[in-house]
């Protein structure tokens, strides 16, 4: 038990951090970032993605891979386009939450 708060600590496990670790690496590079945040509200097809993170689709296509990987995105196929939309609402409340203390910290 913490002895300012009275809380008991957060504790994880090995394999715990290093998931942690993986998804803060990814959503780490500004360009995946962009994508992340261009999903939070709505499917994004590739062609936008790339756009909004200044790539090209290639490498775009890339850094979605990744993003899939780690279940931050997940992908459907309409027609002959791929949308991505954010896998979970676990990490529109992460990113939610970080914009709110990234804009606080710059009023």
């Amino acid at each position: 038990m913490d002895c300012e708060t009275g809380q008991q600590p957060v504790t994880l496990n090995d394999e715990e951090y290093t998931g942690l670790s993986k998804i803060l690496k990814v959503l780490g590079d500004e360009g995946r970032l962009r994508m992340v945040v261009a999903c939070m509200n709505e499917p994004r097809a590739v062609c936008y993605l790339s756009a909004v993170a200044g790539l090209s689709q290639s490498l775009t296509s890339h850094h979605l891979r990744s993003l899939r990987e780690m279940r931050v995105l997940r992908s459907t196929k309409r027609g002959r386009q791929v949308f991505y939309e954010l896998d979970d609402d676990h990490i529109r409340h992460v990113l939610q939450d970080l914009i709110v203390h990234v804009r606080e910290d710059h009023q």
